[in-house]
Parts: C-alpha cells; sequence; structure tokens
C-alpha cells in the first residue's frame, strides 16, 4: 500500500492542477475519507486502478481451465464461455465403456465442427494459440476415468484416433488399471495400468492423476516418461486427510518430471465451509502452496463443473448434494452449498488474477498460472 501510495502522489504531483505540495495534501486527505467498506477514498482508487490494470492483462493472456465438465453444454454454456475469457478447456466426457466414450468423442467433434466460428478442437499446444489469435476457444478432449479401455490396449490406439488427448488413470474406484482415491487398499497400478501407461506415451496422450489413490499417483509418476498431470486437485497440506488432495511429496514429484497441476475451483474440496470460511483467498492459498512445492512453472487452475457454474446449472441440495452423500465415501467431506461465489461465475479466474495481483505475484507469474503453463505442458506432452 505504501508504494500505491508514493505513485498516486507521485501521478497528482505531475498534474497542472496538483504541483508539488498540494498533490501530497490530497493524498492526505483521500487517505482521511471513509467509504463505508472499511477502506479509505485512497485505498478504494488504489483498488479500482490495480483492478483496472488486470483486468487489462486478463484480456490478453492465454486463460486455460485445467477441466470443465460440459454436459448438457447448451446456449447458456455458449454465453457463459463468452464472459469467461477462456483460452481454452479440458474437457471431461462420459467414459462408461468404449461405446459411450466414443460416443462422446464424435458428439464434441461434431459440436466443434458446427461452432467453428467458436471453437476449435485441440490436438496441440499451437491450437490454443491459434484459438487466443482468433478469438475461439480450444477444447482438449478427454476421461476422468480409464474404464472406457476396457480390457484391450488397443483402445487406447482407438480411442486416440478419435480424438482423446488426455486420461485420468482411475477415479474414485478401483478399475482394471489401479486403485482409485477413495479405494479401501490403495493397490497403485496394475501391470495392465502400467502398459497402458506406456502406449499413452507413445501416442501422447496426457497421463492424468487427479482422482488416483496415493500408490496408482506415485506409481503414475514413477512410469509415465513424460510429465504427468493433477488436471484438478488440491493441496494435503492445506486440506488434510481429504482422499483428492496431493502430497507435497508428490506435487514435488509431479513437477520435478514436468508435470501439472491445476488448482481445483470446487469449494469444499478447498476446504470445509466454502463461501463461509473457505473463501476465494482459500483457493489462492492453495496456488500459493502449490508454486512454493513445484514451482511457478507447474501449477494452474481447474474448475471440475460447468462454465458458467453449478447454480447456473440448476444443482440443488436436492438435485446436487443429497445424491453424492451415497455415491461418495465420508472422507469425501461434501458440503452444501459446494461453491464459492466468486468462483461460480464465468469470470472465475479474474477474480483469481485479482488476487494473485494484491499478493504481489508480477504480470508474468499470473500470465503463467491462467494459462502459459498449461501451454508450456501441452508443447511437451501433446503429439499431433
Amino acid at each position: 500500500m505504501e508504494k500505491n501510495r508514493r505513485n498516486l502522489t507521485k501521478l497528482l504531483s505531475l498534474g497542472l492542477l496538483f504541483p508539488g505540495q498540494i498533490a501530497y495534501s490530497l493524498t492526505s486527505i483521500l487517505e482521511s475519507i471513509p467509504t463505508g467498506n472499511g477502506e479509505s477514498l485512497l485505498e478504494t482508487s488504489l483498488s479500482k486502478l490495480q483492478d483496472s490494470t488486470i483486468d487489462e492483462l486478463y484480456k490478453k493472456a492465454v486463460v486455460i481451465d485445467g477441466l470443465i465438465i460440459p454436459r448438457g453444454w447448451n446456449k447458456e454454456s455458449f454465453e457463459a464461455l463468452a464472459q469467461s475469457g477462456y483460452t481454452g478447456f479440458s474437457a471431461s466426457l462420459p467414459s462408461s465403456n468404449l461405446k459411450v466414450a466414443m460416443e462422446a468423442l464424435a458428439d464434441w467433434r461434431n459440436r466443434i465442427e458446427e461452432h467453428g466460428d467458436k471453437l476449435i478442437y485441440a490436438n496441440e499446444a499451437e491450437d490454443f494459440v491459434q484459438a487466443k489469435k482468433e478469438n475461439k476457444t480450444a477444447v482438449l478432449l478427454g476421461f476422468q476415468n480409464a474404464t472406457m479401455v476396457e480390457k484391450s490396449v488397443e483402445n487406447v490406439d482407438t480411442l486416440y484416433n478419435a480424438g482423446t488427448r488426455w486420461i485420468q488413470l482411475s477415479y474414485n474406484q478401483r478399475n482394471l488399471l489401479g486403485d482409485g482415491c477413495t479405494e479401501r487398499t490403495n493397490a497403485g497400478l496394475s501391470d495392465f495400468g502400467v502398459e497402458v501407461v506406456e502406449r499413452m506415451n507413445e501416442l501422447g496422450i496426457i497421463v492424468d492423476l487427479s482422482h488416483c489413490g496415493r500408490q496408482t499417483t506415485n506409481d503414475g509418476i514413477k512410469f509415465s516418461k513424460a510429465g504427468v498431470s493433477f488436471n484438478h486437485t488440491m493441496c494435503e497440506a492445506l486440506y488434510k486427510n481429504h482422499p483428492r488432495s496431493k502430497t507435497d511429496e508428490q506435487i514435488r514429484a509431479m513437477a520435478d518430471k514436468g508435470g501439472m497441476m491445476g488448482i481445483i475451483c470446487l469449494g469444499y474440496m478447498i476446504g470445509p465451509d466454502p463461501g463461509g470460511k473457505t473463501t476465494l483467498e482459500t483457493y489462492v492459498d492453495h496456488i500459493d502452496h502449490a508454486v512454493k512445492i513445484a514451482g511457478i512453472d507447474h501449477v494452474g487452475v481447474a474448475a471440475d463443473f460447468a462454465i458458467q457454474g453449478l447454480e447456473a446449472t440448476g444443482a440443488t441440495r436436492e438435485n446436487w448434494y443429497v445424491p453424492r452423500l451415497t455415491r461418495f465415501k465420508p472422507s469425501y467431506q461434501v458440503r452444501w452449498k459446494p461453491w464459492i461465489p466468486e468462483l461460480e461465475s464465468p469470470k472465475r479466474y479474474l477474480h483469481v488474477a485479482r488476487v494473485l495481483d494484491k499478493r504481489g505475484y508480477s504480470t508474468g507469474d499470473i500470465e503463467k498460472i491462467l494459462g502459459q503453463n498449461w501451454l508450456r505442458y501441452y508443447r511437451e506432452t501433446l503429439k499431433s
């Protein structure tokens, strides 16, 4: 604040109407005038000036969301996308079996082709660069489970040829590749799982470990020749004993091999009281911690819900919260309401950028977290 105060005084003193000592007097007066929000008029003015600068940075930045749930994509989804400032996102598609997955891939490839004025199919990193130049949004297609691989490694090739560019090895429960994060046994990757990872590396499919169990996560990092992704997760150091979080050791190991971590926006994953004591600041705390452990080049952002937000897509206590009480184990700590208000907005990452700026992140580092880090990671892992 003192630095901003000096800058404002300098700006005022440069003006013809407010030379020299008058500028200092005006600054003091602005400091003494309350605005009703707990800040002085000076603080409010500086905050607005700061936000305006970040707003301009955000417009120019590459903004990539590590995970969007695009089920029920409609007119409102496109409207939210237009507000969001997104350059691209990873789309999580239905994965129950190969037939369902192939249909979902075809549906999204068709949607992208039909809306070529708004969307670009992302096959490699440069598609995101093109999307930014053309004011469009790049879509990276993938799955939050590997059940659609079924029992054949050859199906990985089939999925790749149909447009798949990322696969999460397991969801909460065990599948044929390995254990998920709520599976009791924590057995890690199977031999089949290791074989699938090897083929994914050869083709250029991202190995994602977001919902994987502790040992499956460790094995995924170990056996993947390419850097792995935690495309939507959080820090165990800040939210103890949550099965979806990643430990400092895992975050460090991921970064050491060139991987990438997206901090999840879903409020109850960030802390136990979303919208209350768990706030936007708590979300940025997870970014801060991840950067401290992984380094500035390995941390990004990820929603884990629709672009327009959960409430906007009709989530209620009855249709969203209650079913999850039986679908997920108590260790998941599902909460209602599950969202953080600022992150519900399509402009969620503009709010994040403003907080990062206030915490002293440079403009270059803010741009890295918003999307440049994902872009770097895609360049190193995806193969056209």
